[in-house]
């Protein structure tokens, strides 16, 4: 799922070649994102396009040669001045009088001319890494010449056209890992390898055999440029030597930032700060705050970003808010939060930021990333990385032009939030508190050596961002207690998650969000709620997400025979916010509603219920000491280790496999817990320990 999808979108011929184009946002500044080298097409931009968009009107195009638009054959047809011409077809097509042009690596040629030759169609132009000949190549890519057959093909010796033809995924494989020479970088290579196969070697061979500008021709171009000049470059650059911007930069009179430790792509391994640069270049004049307050006169502030992906953390938030209210009792919390959480939120009365409605949905992507009953978590979230970058940049630009500052950050799962303000520690600028209730991404069995590895690479880069910038987190809270936390290694040679845990992080205990007490008096909570003595009340939910529709028509399907065997039986199934309620079948005795506010309530005085393996609703039930059947979806590492470990510590719950329970095999298991007397460990309320954890930072 994309982060944010085009508001038009078409097609321009020019020459019998059509072009795919895209335009974002509105407003009177135009950016045109120019295409690159056509092994990749317009989904590089992937992470400027949601941040720029909110600020300017945005358009891109699939350059010729890959993604949407033609493959024309021949190099002529893929000479620099194709390409300039392509934009200015697409800037007229799109009503783009004037664009600031923002280029990457060989897209910067085609920049040079429009904005050397087009003035009065380029207000200013922004280069990343580019490939431009003012100055010497790198030596390593010098040594190897392109057309003549080889007898090696190590290293840049697969900058090859004979060697395209005979392994081309080999090139793109070894030419995106030197383009992304940072380390941790496994996604990034991915995405590139897969555009790259999105054209051909023998369109990528005619892309190479066409340069036709000279290093006398674009040198004349770069004097000629007269709109205001940035240049973005990485110094440790393995395709462009850093050289070569610092040349654009000095013959342009334009800017040179460069990029220490960054490789070829920064705007995709580290787009937060060329975000950044390029909305301070674009808008060099933000306008000033509405006014400012004297800092003994502020109130205390406190930002909670909340996770978006399951209801359950918004109860435990909530809950941690109490505590830290009775603590300062004048401090005004805001939350960055998405539906469906900001339904729960704002039904408390709590005050929910309206930077809230820019947030792409995480809570969406992972309804698109499942299948029945299957939800392959860890992958799914690799491949949200692009709404990770997009919400990050809308808490950035929140806290960035507040008019008062807040004192306190508080992330609950802001996974986000927590990876890129150690990838830019410099953007921290309060204290901030992290929490979460697990720790380590844990391999799926059938995931092999691969996933192994890269659950293992990014546990790893967590662990160097903590042990690099512990200043960050100024709190680290699990919510749990030692014990909960599952007994692997976070991989080969990495440590014990629970040592490095222990050793990193306060224990706040489990937080539910309630006071079991309150249901001591269980008939009387039955009444208030609608469920009559004489009735057996099954509860059937599967949470805030879509994930669980064939679950719940599972169970569903298993109900006439689970009510045969216990006549009182009332099944009440909760469709949650996600899933149409009028989606799934019906019948007598069952119930199906959609979103249920405090369904916590109705789970303390169920008789049984039957849910997924989500912690929350598992632990929710497991205080109250509820029998229960959970569903761990299929390749969910979280739900199958991390939840699974800790409801095993509780003797709590019975685990079920979706894949070996048919409807009747779900029936009797109904039945057999409805008459089982549960011996579950208590669940203390950790609210009141983590709030005062969090306190000490106010």
């Amino acid at each position: 799922m994309r982060a944010r999808y085009p508001d038009q979108a078409g097609y321009v011929e020019r020459d019998g070649v059509r072009l795919a184009y895209e335009v974002f946002g509105a407003g009177d500044q135009t950016i045109l994102l120019l295409p690159t080298w056509s092994i990749v097409h317009a989904r590089h931009w992937k992470a400027q396009v949601p941040y720029v968009a909110r600020h300017f009107r945005v358009v891109t195009f699939d350059g010729r040669g890959n993604g949407r638009s033609d493959r024309p054959k021949g190099p002529k047809a893929y000479t620099e001045r194709e390409f300039a011409a392509d934009a200015l077809a697409i800037m007229d097509a799109t009503g783009s009088d004037r664009a600031a042009l923002v280029s990457l690596s060989r897209g910067a040629l085609w920049a040079l001319l429009l904005a050397a030759e087009h003035p009065e169609r380029v207000t200013v132009a922004a280069f990343i890494g580019p490939s431009v000949p003012l100055a010497p190549p790198n030596p390593e890519r010098a040594k190897y010449p392109f057309g003549d057959p080889l007898d090696t093909d190590e290293g840049w010796a697969k900058f090859n056209k004979h060697y395209w033809r005979k392994d081309y995924r080999g090139f793109l494989e070894f030419f995106f890992s030197q383009a992304f020479g940072e380390s941790h970088s496994t996604k990034q290579i991915e995405d590139c390898v897969g555009w790259g196969l999105d054209t051909t070697p023998e369109t990528l061979i005619d892309t190479a055999e066409a340069i036709a500008l000279s290093p006398e021709d674009v040198r004349d171009l770069a004097a000629r440029v007269r709109c205001p000049v940035l240049v973005i470059h990485g110094d440790e650059d393995a395709i462009v030597p850093h050289a070569r911007g610092a040349a654009l930069a000095e013959r342009t009179g334009g800017t040179l930032v460069t990029m220490q430790g960054s490789g070829h792509l920064p705007h995709a391994r580290d787009p937060i700060r060329v975000n950044l640069l390029l909305r301070d270049f674009l808008e060099p004049d933000p306008r000033p705050p509405a006014g400012w307050t004297r800092g003994k006169s502020r109130n205390k502030r406190a930002l909670f970003i909340s996770s978006p992906i399951g209801l359950g953390h918004a109860q435990r938030d909530m809950a941690i808010a109490d505590e830290l209210r009775k603590l300062h009792p004048h401090l005004e919390i805001d939350w960055l939060a998405q539906h469906p959480v900001t339904e729960v939120l704002r039904r408390r009365g709590e005050r929910v930021h309206p930077a809230s409605t820019q947030l792409a949905s995480e809570a969406a992507h992972i309804d698109s990333e499942s299948a029945e009953h299957d939800l392959h978590c860890f992958q799914a979230w690799r491949r949200m990385d692009e709404i990770l970058v997009a919400n990050f940049m809308v808490f950035h630009d929140l806290v960035r032009e507040a008019d008062e500052p807040y004192d306190l950050w508080i992330g609950d799962e802001a996974w986000e939030i927590d990876y890129y303000l150690h990838e830019n520690p410099e953007l921290k600028t309060a204290a901030y508190a992290w929490l979460t209730d697990f720790v380590g991404w844990l391999p799926m069995p059938d995931g092999g050596k691969r996933e192994a590895y890269l659950t293992a690479d990014y546990n790893a880069e967590m662990i160097e961002h903590i042990a690099r910038f512990p200043r960050v987190r100024d709190r680290a809270i699990f919510v749990g207690n030692p014990d909960d936390i599952v007994p692997d290694r976070f991989g080969p040679g990495l440590p014990h998650v629970r040592q490095w845990t222990e050793a990193h992080y306060d224990f706040s205990g489990y937080v539910t969000g309630f006071d079991s007490a309150a249901f001591a008096n269980r008939e009387a909570v039955r009444a208030e709620l609608g469920y009559r003595p004489d009735e057996r009340v099954c509860i059937v939910t599967v949470g805030g997400s879509g994930v669980g529709g064939h679950l719940l028509r599972r169970v569903i399907a298993s109900f006439p025979e689970a009510k045969r065997r216990v006549p009182e039986l009332r099944m009440v199934v909760i469709a949650g916010p996600r899933i149409d309620p009028q989606s799934l079948p019906n019948a007598e005795g069952l119930e199906v509603r959609g979103y249920v506010h405090e369904l916590y309530r109705h789970l303390a005085v169920c008789d049984v219920a039957v849910v997924q393996g989500g912690l929350t609703t598992t632990m929710e039930l497991t205080a109250n000491k509820r029998p229960f059947l959970y569903f761990p979806l299929q390749h969910h590492f979280e739900q199958n280790f991390h939840v699974r470990h800790r409801l095993d510590r509780y003797r709590a719950g019975r685990c079920m496999d979706y894949r070996q329970a048919p409807p009747e095999v779900i029936g009797a298991a109904i039945v057999q817990e409805l008459g089982r007397t549960v011996a579950y460990r208590d669940v203390e309320n950790g609210a009141a320990r983590a709030a005062a954890r969090i306190a000490e930072l106010l």
